[in-house]
């Protein structure tokens, strides 16, 4: 009876909350950060996937539509990037310091905030998607497809923010485990419905943008029946559902932000697109399929730094600065670890990688080549994102944004388009399209060091009031790192 009494807590300890104010802090974040990790890899995985069917039993029109939708998706998705990040760090710091009432309003407050976006999005999306893809000086054979996939995913935009949503509030309580459940779930429904809408049924873009949808709402659905049974952390109530005025105001005063972070780099990717779409076809598939493996060698960085944000808001509510700076030290050289075996598998499998979307010899090539240019990018990345983590999960989400800001409208902009200019020639009248990824990796690089910089000045550590909890003032002077 004890033996499965202890089984029971182990299981508990495991697919519950995960409290990080106790306990080894690498443990913690390893712990943590498998979901994660694997959940990163299963949502990599939607785009990859509706990017190998249409690629291959459609053809690159097909590809580059889907893939050129990118830059104007994420533009419209901010309002929730916003409010995921703001309740992320509320989530985490509430539950550090035990304040049940206050995380309680503060989840509540986030689910309705993501009705009333989404609701937004629905009614606004539809009208601005042609302006944007013909400003965008979008190829004829891909206009059409690429208005559909954007027009399908805007209507149905639900599902996917409230998936995000719900899935960052399980995060910020210690839970990843179970938001990896459910987004496997809806990848497997993904699947089968990207092949049954495009092979059986004859459609393109228009597809896999509705197997997304449903797919997406699935997720959703049980992310939020997960947070409602929860009853031993918080209970959703009708009470706790109605917006709160001053937690609105502290999930916009930490999400804003980060929002406007993605704002930024989505409006540079969307400046960047019409670059890329000056090259032609073949140049905007090889691009997609690129970021497409851009964005699995991304994810151990991204990982790592969700996981410091979560580490770090739960310990910096709970007033344990000195778990922060050993949780640091440890969490950053993992990424970097991770990140280097992956940047090695990506460089001696490039060319198969590239194959399993398209057979065009010429988009496998110049992809491969481009794969190289970015190759040591990953690297930089890995401590861009770790301690980006923690200043956010301390409550500054103000830095990197400005970061952001500098390493994409002041470095990568100009750069990408200042080659393109001066590599131009009778052969290539629009410039090199190498220009694309040679601007990418000089700004991630840059954004490694003025991160490093920022970090280790400290001032993320005086954002130790959140609005959510307030730190002695023993531990507001900053430690530096060792």
């Amino acid at each position: 009876m004890e033996e499965r009494e202890d089984m029971m807590q182990k299981i508990k300890r495991l697919f519950g909350a995960q409290d990080m104010t106790q306990g080894s802090p690498l443990r913690n974040l390893i712990v943590f950060s498998v979901p994660l990790l694997i959940g990163n890899l299963v949502q990599q995985m939607y785009n990859t996937v509706d990017s190998i069917v249409v690629g291959r039993y459609v053809g690159d029109s097909a590809l580059a539509a889907v893939g050129t939708s990118g830059p104007i998706l994420n533009l419209l998705l901010l309002l929730f990037m916003g409010i995921s990040t703001g309740a992320g760090i509320l989530v985490a710091q509430y539950f550090g310091a035990r304040q049940r009432e206050a995380l309680e309003t503060s989840v509540g407050t986030c689910l309705t905030l993501t009705l009333i976006a989404s609701l937004i999005i629905m009614a606004v999306g539809p009208m601005l998607i042609e302006p944007l893809m013909t400003l965008l000086d979008t190829p004829p054979d891909v206009y059409g497809m690429a208005v559909d996939y954007l027009t399908i995913i805007t209507v149905g935009i639900a599902g996917c923010a409230y998936y995000n949503i719900a899935s960052g509030i399980l995060r910020g309580l210690g839970d990843s485990f179970w938001p990896l459940v459910y987004l496997i779930v809806a990848c497997l429904l993904n699947i089968v419905l990207d092949l049954l809408f495009v092979i059986k049924l004859g459609m393109t873009a228009d597809g896999v943008a509705l197997a997304t949808v449903i797919a997406q709402a699935v997720s959703a659905v049980l992310c939020i029946r997960r947070l409602c049974r929860m009853k031993e952390t918080l209970t959703l109530t009708r009470r706790t559902l109605l917006p709160d005025r001053q937690m609105t105001g502290r999930i916009i005063r930490l999400g804003l932000p980060s929002g406007l972070t993605q704002a930024i780099f989505s409006m540079a990717a969307i400046v960047v697109q019409a670059l890329t779409n000056s090259f032609g076809t073949s140049v905007i598939a090889c691009a997609i399929v690129v970021m497409r493996v851009d964005g699995f060698a991304m994810m151990p960085n991204f990982t790592f730094g969700t996981a410091m944000t979560t580490f770090v808001g739960q310990n910096v509510g709970a007033g344990r600065m000195d778990r922060v700076r050993e949780g640091v030290k440890k969490g950053v050289a993992a990424g970097l670890l991770v990140a280097a075996v992956l940047v090695a598998c990506i460089l001696a499998f490039g060319e198969s990688l590239m194959r399993m979307f398209t057979t065009t010899d010429e988009v496998v090539a110049l992809g491969v080549h481009m794969l190289r240019i970015l190759a040591l990018g990953y690297i930089a990345m890995a401590v861009t994102q770790s301690l980006s983590g923690v200043m956010r999960g301390a409550g500054d989400t103000v830095t990197p944004m400005w970061i952001s800001f500098v390493t994409t409208f002041v470095v990568r902009m100009p750069l990408a388009y200042g080659i393109a200019y001066a590599t131009r020639s009778e052969a290539q009248p629009n410039g090199t399209p190498d220009s694309i990824f040679i601007s990418l990796l000089i700004s991630w690089v840059m954004g490694a060091l003025l991160t490093t910089v920022c970090y280790r000045r400290g001032k993320w550590k005086n954002r130790r009031s959140t609005g959510a909890v307030t730190l002695p003032d023993g531990d507001a002077e900053p430690a530096r790192p060792d």
